[in-house]
């Protein structure tokens, strides 16, 4: 007898085959569809595990999972906050999985850490995945290495003539934020055609943050502008200085507030009799009296082009992604568990501006001075001045 080709056959034709077996015999079923009668004797035995795997699955791969009774319920935990339009990270699976292994019910296994690997294969055992939403890039101007280079060549000239230390050398920026931070990927269930996010519907309501940061890595207090006639009546923290307008933005006034608060006090000030201050060309920056006061506080100013924030510009290549994503991941977690207000109708209030102020500090403080060190590096505004460092350039 001619020796068959190996062939693999997925779920579905060996299901249709066992079927086939049963109605009849197993050789009957070998005659029928030309397999072995030992393969159709395998696969009888294994027909339930053939009907739990996809129809295109050619092997039959379960590894059970040691946490298998814990995972049925985390699964229902995340289709419930998704039900409820509450974004689900992998870090919440990883850490709600934590809590529930510490209940004596599951019988976790001491070395269970709810690790990366583990999550992913939980998603993939349960039909999950995650969901992202696209964004636009910043467009760079087509003249962007010449506008580059120049504005290295006036840090370092700068730098040469002052020797400015790196405690005297920073950057500010201004970073809009609303008050319903969420995310723009979720774990929610293959195939799923809407995703739905559930916020407090106060996406558009606005405040900016200012934060800014020195060359040595230290950060200045932030700045927080609420959209408001008066300063909240609330207890805010100490840690945060907050001021209101109409616009909750970054007016004339304000920028000069921030140089006579912010700026002219961090630590060591009164130790260095000149700084630079890097900042982009909004048009608070430029205008005559916050130049004049930058002058009274002995404050060189080096203004980065315009669409060149992305390269050139500390806050914006290195911290502000890191600060907004600890914003958000506070906000996600205050959604979830946290305590909340209702109105009379029912409606969830957003967040209270204590609480805003509180997570702008702890997102804040999140950020290591090791990385606001290197922000500074890779903009050319820290480098060693003899050209050493110069490897470190953001341009991409």
């Amino acid at each position: 007898m001619p020796k068959r080709k190996k062939n693999a056959y997925d779920a579905d034709f060996k299901l249709k085959d066992v079927a086939y077996a049963e109605t009849h015999t197993n050789a009957a079923a070998e005659r029928e569809y030309d397999i072995n009668e030992k393969l159709i004797r395998d696969w009888r035995s294994k027909k339930a595990a053939l009907a739990t795997v996809k129809k295109t699955a050619k092997t039959i791969r379960h590894n059970p999972s040691p946490v298998a009774k814990l995972e049925v319920d985390l699964n229902t935990w995340v289709l419930n906050l998704r039900i409820q339009g509450y974004v689900v990270t992998r870090s919440a699976i990883c850490l709600q999985a934590l809590t529930m292994a510490k209940k004596t019910d599951y019988e976790t296994p001491t070395d269970f850490k709810a690790s990366a690997g583990w999550c992913t294969r939980f998603m993939k055992r349960y039909g999950l995945t995650l969901r992202q939403r696209t964004h636009i890039a910043q467009k760079l101007p087509a003249d962007v290495e010449h506008k580059v280079a120049n504005c290295h060549q006036f840090v370092l000239k700068e730098r040469k003539s002052h020797n400015y230390p790196l405690i005297s050398i920073g950057n500010m920026d201004e970073t809009p934020m609303t008050f319903d931070l969420p995310s723009n990927r979720t774990v929610d269930t293959k195939g799923a055609k809407t995703i739905n996010i559930k916020t407090c519907g106060a996406e558009k309501s606005h405040f900016t943050v200012v934060l800014a940061c020195l060359a040595d890595g230290t950060k200045l207090k932030p700045m927080v502008i609420f959209k408001r006639k008066t300063k909240p009546k609330e207890k805010l923290p100490s840690g945060v200085f907050v001021q209101c307008n109409k616009k909750g933005w970054m007016d004339e006034a304000f920028t000069n507030l921030w140089v006579d608060e912010i700026w002219s006090k961090p630590p060591g000030a009164l130790l260095h009799k000149k700084c630079l201050l890097v900042w982009d060309m909004f048009r608070a920056h430029l205008v005559d009296s916050v130049q004049k006061n930058l002058l009274r506080r002995k404050t060189h100013k080096a203004v980065i082009p315009g669409g060149c924030t992305s390269l050139l510009q500390p806050l914006d290549v290195s911290l502000n992604k890191p600060f907004k994503t600890k914003m958000r991941a506070l906000w996600t977690d205050w959604m979830i568990s946290g305590p909340k207000e209702y109105t009379a109708g029912g409606n969830q209030r957003r967040a209270s501006y204590q609480q805003v102020c509180e997570w702008t500090i702890t997102a804040w403080d999140s950020i290591s001075k090791e990385t606001v060190i290197k922000s500074f590096k890779k903009c050319v505004i820290s480098n060693a001045m003899d050209g050493s460092e110069d490897d470190a350039l953001s341009l991409r």
